[in-house]
Order: C-alpha cells, then structure tokens, then sequence
C-alpha cells in the first residue's frame, strides 16, 4: 500500500491535499488553483521527468532535467480524457552533444520512462477505483 493521502476542503472553497509525510497541494475549480484533470497531467508529466532524471544527468550533469508539457484530449460529454499527449523535451545545446550521442540520451530518457513511470503503465490500462462513502451522523 502507498502513503496515505487526503484531500480536506477549505472554507475559500479551494481544497488542500495532505500526505502523511508532510507534502501539500492547492487545488480547486477556479483560477490560480490546479484542478483534478490537471493533477492527472502533472502526474504523468512528473512520471515522465522523475524516470528520465538519471538518464539526463548521467549525460548532462548534476541538476539538468526533461521540461515535460502534457496535453490531454478531453470529452466533455462523457466526462473523461481519451488521451494524453507528453512532450519530453532537454535542452542540451550547452553540452556539445554529437547527432549519436543525443540520439543515444534519447532513447535511453525513453526506455526509462517506459521501464519506470507508474503513472503512464496505470494510465494505459483499465485501472478499477473502489469508491466507498461514509456519511458520520
């Protein structure tokens, strides 16, 4: 099982999410706040960066890193994302990289992220949500 998480609302009507190990997240509907379809972009965008970060730095040095923009094809109508667009980019023009050894950094940023992205091998498959609610009186 993962740490626990969860999510208390705010009288502004905003929401705050909560780990157990002390991480804190704003979202909400409205602007200045994520919304629950962003988070699932910036979950998979993160996936997508945190698995390629080894790759990137063995190439590139302490701290060099993937910008990573997600779109998503939303259905209003039936309430979902049908897909998920990631655009992994590292800019490595102060490297000196030759045409072989970008293509090399590459494909291994790639088979990190295949190998290693939780979110994106969740996201690719029916993944079934047991809901159960409470209500205390």
């Amino acid at each position: 099982m993962g740490k626990r998480l969860w999510v208390e609302r705010n009288k502004d009507g905003s929401w705050d999410a909560f780990s157990e190990d002390g991480a804190h997240l704003k979202f909400g509907k409205g602007k200045g706040v994520f919304t629950p379809g962003d988070l699932i972009k910036i979950a998979l965008g993160g996936c997508a960066a945190l698995s390629s970060n080894f790759a990137v730095e063995s190439v590139l040095g302490k701290g060099a890193g993937a910008h990573v923009v997600i779109d998503g094809n939303y259905d209003a109508e039936d309430d979902t994302y049908l897909a998920f667009t990631e655009q992994v980019t590292v800019d490595a023009s102060d490297a000196d990289l030759s045409d072989e050894d970008a293509e090399k950094l590459k494909e291994r940023m790639t088979r990190h992220i295949e190998k290693s992205c939780t979110v994106k091998h969740t996201l690719e498959r029916e993944t079934p949500v047991r809901m159960q609610v409470t209500v205390r009186h």
